[in-house]
């Protein structure tokens, strides 16, 4: 074999074990909640809102803080002398070239730039809640999706199932025909309600695979990857589970929402105190080193003392009445913010007994939507039996076929909406 066919079957064989290397992720929902936490790509920006937050307190902190300058000065006169005539005596004092080094450190301070770190503060604790309310939001997606794409997978083996039967009893029906006993009428109804099914199964099969995709780009995976589920739907249904959240107390104070309304009034109140620091001083001081050396032979006149401290205070008297006017629209803009909080606090516990309430629906809906689907079932396969010693009519098969596909159809709803109102209901008592 040539070099040349040797390095294309090895670049080939690479390619192929780059193709059978793509990735598998079997996630139980915990898994796959925890997987979107840390790498979707909102959550992770997030995360860095609240390294911005921070950095941003730093910087109104450290205003706060002395600052050092060094500096240095370098002079030549070009041999140029001073003359100074004294009683008929003239001096000349040569100007020697010469260098000044310094060191200034000040600090200078407000009571705006206290209050301002202070705003800052609260301001990062608001990001961080931010943050949890979204990861709280991600979990949540992973969930639903999650469940929606089991329940897909459980209604196309259902489909599956029944597209089986129906296919047979097509079959009976056409070689009832071709002896003679049966009409042809019967058995293309059946072949038509055949391929109404196998339709509804390919359009579900096309849902699903939107479903893998949307949890693939919540999780922040590779589109390449192929996600595995390994929780069952039972498990995360757990109709016990979601009726305890019916006997849970709402704590207000866990609410994210809520929370955030109490640092906006935090914050309502500092700027009421931040309005008031226009009254105050401001205080300053610095401390200056400078050392001057002369370059020539002779020591010139040096009249820069080494060492200086300063302080200053400087109080503002008369503004026309805007110091006054700012405190009382900070004032008014607080009344503001806590009549927004109590309104929206009324408004949390209203959606509280609005979610169980909803929560009570899903439940009862989904236990008669879970009978109905296996009356339907037991409908069609008895139906099925009688159609195959001539007991039951092509319309019957296909009344019963499209009774099972509209029971199935009913019951992903009423699983989807247990699953919701339950995450719902979880997010407002922050339980999850």
């Amino acid at each position: 074999m040539t070099l040349k066919k040797l390095t294309l079957a090895f670049v080939l064989a690479a390619l192929g074990l780059t193709a059978t290397a793509q990735q598998t992720l079997r996630l139980s929902l915990d898994e796959a909640q925890q997987y979107a936490v840390e790498h979707n790509a909102t959550m992770k920006n997030a995360d860095l809102d609240v390294k911005k937050a921070e950095m941003e307190r730093w910087k109104t902190l450290s205003s706060m803080l002395p600052s050092v300058k060094a500096g240095f000065d370098y002079q030549n006169m070009l041999g140029y002398k001073m003359h100074m005539g004294m009683g008929g005596t003239s001096i000349s004092i040569p100007l020697n070239p010469s260098g000044s080094f310094s060191i200034t450190a000040a600090i200078a301070v407000t009571g705006s730039q206290i209050v301002g770190t202070m705003l800052q503060n609260i301001a990062m604790e608001m990001t961080d809640i931010t943050r949890q309310q979204t990861e709280q939001t991600t979990r949540s997606q992973v969930k639903n999706v999650y469940v929606s794409i089991l329940i897909m997978e459980e209604t196309i083996g259902l489909l599956d199932s029944s597209l089986a039967n129906l296919e047979r009893l097509a079959s009976t029906s056409q070689e009832a025909v071709n002896v003679g006993a049966a009409e042809q009428v019967d058995a293309d109804k059946l072949q038509v309600q055949v391929a109404t099914l196998r339709s509804s199964i390919n359009a579900t099969n096309r849902s699903l695979q939107v479903l893998r995709n949307t949890l693939l780009l919540q999780l922040g995976a590779d589109v390449n990857t192929t996600v595995e589920l390994s929780t069952p739907v039972e498990q995360i249904l757990n109709v016990n589970g979601a009726l305890a959240f019916l006997n849970e107390s709402f704590e207000i104070e866990k609410n994210y929402n809520y929370q955030l309304l109490e640092k906006n009034e935090e914050i309502a109140k500092k700027n009421v105190n931040m309005a008031w620091m226009d009254f105050l001083p401001t205080l300053s001081a610095y401390y200056q080193y400078s050392a001057k050396t002369y370059f020539g032979k002779e020591e010139g006149m040096n009249m820069t003392p080494p060492n200086m401290v300063g302080l200053s205070i400087s109080w503002p008297l008369l503004t026309s009445g805007t110091r006054y006017a700012n405190i009382k629209s900070a004032r008014i803009a607080l009344q503001e913010t806590q009549n927004s909080r109590k309104q929206a606090e009324d408004g949390l516990y209203v959606q509280y007994n609005q979610l169980r309430y909803d929560l009570v629906n899903a439940l009862e809906t989904y236990d008669i939507q879970h009978r109905n689907l296996e009356v339907s079932q037991r409908v069609f396969a008895n139906i099925a039996e009688k159609y195959k010693y001539g007991r039951a009519s092509s319309l019957e098969v296909t009344t019963a076929s499209t009774d099972i596909m509209n029971a199935q159809n009913s019951y992903i709803q009423a699983v989807m909406a247990v699953i919701s109102a339950q995450t719902a209901l979880e997010n407002l008592l922050n339980k999850q």
